[in-house]
């Protein structure tokens, strides 16, 4: 007589870190031409359009397979910027050109925070944390600038956020190839349980089955 058991089926999903990760690079670039002034104040809507209509739905879609892929790390991360990005992006449509809010100062202070605790418990992983980490950095100096007007604070705002564009393109390139090679090819930073996630074969080391991305 056989013994009764339970069978739990799971299946693959593709990471949806990737996605994230450029959506992200494609607001805080735009965002940050304006901080500095390489595009003008009135052209600021461009920007504001580019977080509403490209950034927030892409984080929410990665947020939501994040879930479905059972990663909280990356799934929360994914949907605290898409909430920021959102405000951002609609405070900024709504606004004069070139204002400042204090209301939005404080929610970028708080969103801040929020991303420290997805960076740290995103510590497995180096590269992802640290684009995570940068984000909250970047959320807390537009955050200074919006509660003071000084243009020392949007200048590092707008600095900060082109460096963190370029992290985050980083982070999804190397996401990519370690995807479709099957290896890691350009290093993330992955170590211990996050390292071991990669190393086993077939079915068992998809993203999805796997425990973390």
């Amino acid at each position: 007589m056989s013994e009764a058991g339970t069978r739990v089926v799971l299946r693959p999903v593709a990471t949806p870190l990737p996605l994230g990760f450029l959506a992200l690079a494609l607001a805080t670039t735009a965002f940050a031409a304006v901080q500095l002034g390489w595009v003008p104040p009135p052209e600021g809507r461009v920007a504001a359009l580019t977080g509403l209509a490209a950034t927030v739905p892409l984080q929410l879609l990665a947020s939501v397979v994040g879930f479905l892929a059972r990663d909280p790390v990356a799934a929360t991360g994914m949907g605290v910027l898409a909430g920021t990005w959102g405000v951002v992006g609609l405070t900024t449509y709504t606004s004069p050109p070139g204002a400042v809010s204090a209301g939005l100062g404080v929610l970028l202070l708080t969103s801040a925070v929020a991303m420290a605790v997805s960076a740290a418990s995103a510590s497995a992983k180096l590269v992802p944390a640290a684009v995570m980490g940068l984000a909250g950095v970047r959320f807390a100096v537009t955050g200074a600038y919006e509660l003071t007007g000084s243009p020392s604070w949007q200048s590092a705002a707008g600095w900060i956020g082109l460096a963190l564009g370029g992290l985050a393109v980083y982070a999804a390139l190397a996401l990519e190839l370690e995807g479709s090679h099957g290896r890691t090819v350009l290093p993330l930073g992955r170590r211990g349980p996050a390292r071991a996630a990669v190393e086993p074969s077939g079915v068992a080391g998809e993203p999805g089955v796997r425990p973390q991305l």
